[in-house]
């Protein structure tokens, strides 16, 4: 029965967000708002729909580790899997507003949430104050892409009422898919003898990103490959921003374990700076980076099954990772990042 619930309201999840994504971009198209700031705001928050239903039952219903482990695990998902397994499919290349605006905000926002986790608590009117980033944020690129496209209204083939029809449809698998894959996971959780935590940094936080793999490797596949390095990276933003945030208000805050503050939200900022270096290097994520980024988050998850099981192996894995593989990779990103400065200068 946990099985059917956690594939059945994974399901509903995934096909929720899609009609919420297709109603929503064709009328904001049809409405004359530029495909760009359809990209960088509906997309993304669209795919991150999931997240924001899932994290907000998850506070109403006291359970703050799920509804923190789902943002944090998401994000961390987002950019070691989903980019790591683009770049595998195809080089992908970043454009310079991603690199000079996307990325540093993205960076801004893990930063403070690290910030505001620090007491132990997301309060209720911090909550507020990352909803009211979040409109800023939005309105800076409706404005900001609105002056840069023509604002022409496009033709789409659907009609208004359907488009309108989509949305409440999506929304409405949205909230039964999220209740149904919550309480499979609580129940995995409690028969595995997991953490809520561990569940929603894992299984949650990966059955919720299902839309924006889909995007990120369709949009990989068919050449638009600076729409599946924008996804990741709004959602990202999206998901501490509007998901956080409304979770916190919804839940009278979210409480931030030990665990969080000390490992998993540090990480998810380590991440977020990832970013730089490698979008630096050509503006190109190779597909060797790509292998580097789905070999971290491997080792992410071995690590969370390893520490939530009291494993033998935790002490000498954490050990290789500390001084083997992580020194290994920062050296190899340190000489391809120079030989890129040599060829860049050279030219």
């Amino acid at each position: 029965m946990t099985t059917i619930m956690l594939l059945g309201g994974l399901a509903l999840l995934v096909l929720g967000a899609e009609f919420l994504i297709r109603g929503s971009s064709r009328l904001a198209l049809r409405a004359g708002i530029p495909s760009l700031v359809v990209g960088l705001t509906i997309v993304a928050y669209g795919t991150s729909a999931p997240e924001m239903v899932v994290s907000a039952k998850a506070a109403l219903a006291g359970q703050a580790d799920l509804a923190l482990g789902n943002v944090v695990g998401s994000n961390i998902f987002n950019v070691l899997f989903i980019l790591g397994a683009s770049a595998l499919l195809a080089s992908l290349l970043v454009s310079r507003p991603i690199i000079q605006r996307e990325v540093p905000i993205m960076i801004g926002v893990s930063v403070l949430l690290w910030v505001l986790a620090l007491d132990g608590r997301v309060s209720r009117a911090e909550g507020v104050f990352l909803l009211l980033l979040l409109g800023a944020y939005t309105i800076f690129q409706v404005r900001l892409g609105l002056r840069q496209g023509n604002g022409h209204p496009v033709a789409v083939k659907s009609s208004t009422g359907l488009n309108v029809l989509a949305i409440v449809g999506g929304l409405a698998l949205l909230v039964l898919g999220a209740r149904w894959f919550l309480d499979g996971s609580v129940q995995l959780a409690r028969s595995a003898g997991l953490s809520e935590l561990i569940i929603g940094l894992t299984i949650v936080a990966a059955g919720t990103s299902l839309p924006e793999v889909a995007t990120s490797l369709l949009a990989t596949w068919r050449g638009e490959r600076d729409l599946a390095v924008g996804n990741v990276v709004g959602s990202n933003i999206f998901n501490i921003l509007g998901v956080l945030g409304v979770a916190a208000v919804l839940g009278d805050g979210v409480a931030v374990s030990g665990a969080a503050r000390a490992f998993d939200i540090p990480l998810m900022t380590a991440v977020a700076l990832a970013c730089l270096p490698i979008f630096f290097t050509g503006h190109v994520i190779a597909r060797w980076e790509g292998i580097v980024f789905l070999f971290y988050y491997a080792a992410y998850t071995a690590f969370l099954v390893l520490e939530a099981r009291g494993h033998d192996a935790l002490p000498l894995f954490s050990a290789a990772m500390m001084y083997f593989v992580v020194p290994l990779t920062v050296l190899t990103l340190s000489v391809f990042a120079h030989r890129q400065a040599i060829k860049g200068s050279s030219s």
